[in-house]
């Protein structure tokens, strides 16, 4: 528990890395509903770095399992009807505010966009308000 701070200091400096090296060396922002929509209508030669980015968060995602079991741990009871629910909520979010967190708030945040600041701003408080509601009602601690 001590560590924790330092994991997200770790996190956040591969993070930022990493978005500079796909801007520098790709030319494109790492948000990852753009890349996944780009591969339902790619350009030539934009099909296959989407492919292995996508590959290298699932692999990314194992990895981090293989080092730290309860990274992933899902503390929260969903049925299957209310994941499907909550990731078609997200899927609309992310249309709605024509980008994902990590679009706006990683990527738009750097780059000094006002859209992905209002962006990030909405979604933080959406974020804040649905856990003091759900605390409130008891189904998170």
């Amino acid at each position: 528990m001590q560590d924790e701070w330092l994991m997200g200091l770790i996190g956040g400096i591969i993070i930022g890395l990493s978005v500079t090296i796909m801007l520098l060396f790709n030319g494109r922002v790492t948000g990852i509903a753009g890349i996944i929509y780009g591969l339902f209508k790619p350009s030539p030669g934009d099909f296959i770095w989407r492919i292995y980015f996508l590959v290298g968060l699932v692999l990314g995602g194992l990895v981090m399992t293989a080092f730290k079991e309860d990274a992933f741990l899902n503390k929260i009871d969903l049925s299957w009807a209310q994941s499907i629910g909550a990731g078609l909520l997200v899927g609309f979010g992310t249309v709605l505010g024509s980008g994902c967190t990590s679009g706006h708030g990683v990527c738009g945040l750097s780059r000094l966009s006002p859209r992905s600041l209002v962006a990030t701003l909405v979604f933080m408080a959406s974020g804040i308000m649905t856990v003091y509601i759900l605390r409130k009602i008891g189904v998170l601690p």
